[in-house]
């Protein structure tokens, strides 16, 4: 059985949600320091990292429970997202949790 192409589509948001939170978290992140290290944004975006890999990896496997992840994998999303926007000077991570987030609501319907 193939992956549709919404699967697919999110599975390539989760990707690229995954790459971007991780890398920021533990790059630009770890280098600006202040708020972009405050325990609550930095907790946030490695559980945001790491929410995106492993919906990615449950659509992969084309599991029957994909919907529950990828509604946690929104919820988690837009919180990231929100924190970013607050930090502020993180709206490639912003854009890749909002884009992410809405597609992993599509597929938690």
């Amino acid at each position: 059985m193939s992956l549709s192409t919404a699967v697919q589509s999110c599975i390539q948001e989760c990707l690229r949600c995954y790459q971007t939170c991780q890398s920021n978290a533990t790059g630009m992140c770890l280098e600006q320091g202040g708020a972009h290290v405050a325990p609550e944004h930095m907790r946030l975006m490695l559980s945001c990292a790491e929410v995106c890999r492993t919906a990615a990896a449950v659509m992969l496997n084309q599991s029957p429970q994909h919907p529950a992840v990828c509604r946690a994998c929104a919820e988690l999303c837009t919180a990231c997202a929100d924190s970013c926007a607050t930090v502020g000077g993180m709206d490639d991570c912003v854009q890749a949790c909002r884009t992410c987030a809405e597609s992993c609501r599509k597929m938690a319907a």
